[in-house]
């Protein structure tokens, strides 16, 4: 069987007796464990803080899905270790349950054919990638028991699903929690049949731009031709986790703003001081196609810099770096004043890179706002979540960080330009973007956000404050006026309703929990709105959450 079975020499079984009596004693299980070998020791139940992030590496090594991946976590260790000492610190983390938990970024499998991990050194991409790493971090770091997997098979062997002669490579995970994205989603329903719905609670699907419900519920998608290739997946809103805080009908998971530099290259950055400079955000030349003029007033002031491939067409005034690393960027960054936005890529982490290592963004407005409506990138896209500027959340930031600019009016750049040569600022970065607010943040979803009882609890009901929208308002913009958030999960599971209609002066409730909208209006519905306080710069969480 060893040599008509190819899964036999897949764990190293080559017709020798050694390697039988191994597979034998530590694969299967029939025989013992030979002197001077080990099995791996038992699973702890508690979750403990780890102070390394060692551990995780094996299960990055020698996969080109995680290569990518795998240098960004091994160069932000040190910092991730710091902020888990620091949280424990802060915040009572004992009495936690290690959970088993199954990772599975679909995007990044060879089957999914996008190649997102094959390009990420020559330009591609990286939002996911940032994204996945720092969840992979964090979760490791919070103490919790992490299974990657890169493939169909792999998925298949954490779900014992047996494929071959021999058992699986893994063994079957009885996850408490499932991290995948809408590819991974798919892939889970294909692989699982009928059966995912016994998986469907602990699902947390990550989704960069963000699922709408009226997207997000299939029947009500197809009754109102809401068509999307993302869409239907019949979720609880809040299982879709995004990269920003686009909506509170979804979770914010976010990511980690690498601006914080080791011993060494901190001693290398002590002689670096801020140049008469500005560093154009954008990796690719199409980003730069049509924007001469504009970078044209800038280098009247400045001298423009850029990271783009070598063979792009751009003004042959820019000292182009090429394509570097995220460490050379920091520290183009910290030369430069300004940091300038080209109107795309849309919501990537470079602009808060740029606010953390002191240097001003340029942010141009869209006109008209960009959707899925009117819109290629966003074409397809389950939301109609409409982008007035490039960066809409450190839009809300606001001067003297960023800097709103009309790309094709001189005097609107020039007035924007003056005035941040007059100007000096600190670095500054939300902390919901720091390590020690991503872990903060995390671990109390997996600690109180829970779709598998019918109970549910959190955010508490006390968390709970009524506000009345007026005519065509959503709920997000009514709880925002009151300085509050929308809050779903403390709405009695309740797209407009519950809502008060003018004309017929009836009260309308909502029948189908999956339909809540925070950001939906209609213009003759008054709305009734479950809004909840949050914590500064940490927008995901209530005040008596933590």
């Amino acid at each position: 069987m060893w040599r008509t079975d190819p899964c036999y020499s897949s764990y190293g079984v080559n017709g020798s007796l050694c390697s039988i009596l191994i597979y034998l004693s530590e694969i299967e299980s029939w025989c013992p464990v030979l002197q001077g070998r080990t099995v791996s020791p038992a699973v702890s139940d508690q979750a403990v803080v780890r102070d390394s992030l060692e551990g995780l590496y094996p299960s990055l090594e020698n996969r080109v899905q995680f290569q990518w991946i795998h240098q960004r976590i091994k160069s932000m260790g040190e910092i991730w270790v710091e902020a888990g000492r620091s949280l424990s610190a802060k915040h009572n983390l004992t009495e936690r349950k290690a959970k088993q938990i199954l990772v599975h970024p679909g995007a990044l499998t060879q089957e999914s054919g996008l190649k997102i991990a094959e390009t990420a050194f020559s330009g591609g991409p990286l939002g996911e990638l940032v994204q996945w790493s720092d969840l992979l971090s964090t979760l490791h770091i919070l103490g919790h028991h992490v299974h990657l997997s890169a493939s169909i098979p792999d998925l298949k062997d954490y779900l014992g699903i047996k494929t071959g002669g021999c058992p699986p490579h893994h063994s079957k995970v009885e996850a408490d929690l499932i991290y995948t994205d809408i590819i991974g989603f798919k892939q889970f329903q294909t692989v699982l049949q009928t059966s995912w719905i016994k998986y469907r609670c602990m699902i947390r699907v990550l989704d960069s731009f963000g699922t709408e419900p009226d997207f997000n519920h299939a029947a009500w998608a197809k009754e109102h031709n809401l068509k999307s290739p993302f869409g239907g997946l019949n979720l609880i809103p809040a299982q879709f986790y995004t990269m920003f805080p686009h909506t509170p009908d979804n979770t914010f998971l976010g990511f980690v703003v690498q601006h914080q530099l080791n011993s060494e290259e901190t001693e290398q950055l002590e002689s670096t001081k801020r140049k008469n400079q500005a560093l154009v955000y954008g990796k690719s030349a199409t980003f730069w196609k049509g924007k001469e003029a504009f970078l044209d007033i800038i280098h009247n002031y400045l001298e423009v810099h850029g990271t783009v491939d070598d063979s792009a067409p751009i003004p042959g005034y820019v000292k182009n770096h090429g394509i570097i690393k995220g460490t050379e960027v920091q520290t183009l960054l910290r030369q430069s004043k300004v940091f300038v936005g080209l109107s795309f890529p849309y919501e990537g982490p470079a602009p808060l890179e740029a606010l953390a290592n002191g240097c001003v963004f340029l942010n141009p407005r869209l006109h008209p706002p960009q959707s899925s409506l009117n819109s290629e990138f966003f074409k397809g896209k389950p939301n109609v979540r409409e982008l007035t500027s490039q960066h809409p959340y450190v839009e809300a930031i606001g001067e003297p960080y960023v800097w709103m600019v009309d790309m094709h009016n001189k005097t609107d750049v020039e007035r924007a330009l003056t005035a941040i040569l007059n100007q000096s600022i600190e670095p500054y970065l939300p902390y919901e973007f720091t390590c020690e607010g991503m872990l903060q943040r995390v671990n109390i979803l997996i600690e109180k956000q829970d779709f598998c009882s019918s109970t549910g609890g959190w955010p508490l009901l006390s968390a709970l404050q009524v506000v009345r929208a007026e005519d065509g308002t959503s709920c997000k913009q009514a709880c925002q006026t009151a300085g509050l958030i929308c809050e779903p999960e403390v709405s009695d599971r309740l797209v407009v309703l519950p809502a008060y209609n003018t004309t017929s002066k009836h009260c309308l409730f909502q029948s189908d929990p999956l339909l809540f909208s925070c950001v939906r209006s209609h213009k003759s519905l008054i709305r009734i709105c479950p809004c909840r306080d949050y914590i500064k710069d940490q927008i995901a969480l209530c005040r008596e959450c933590i």
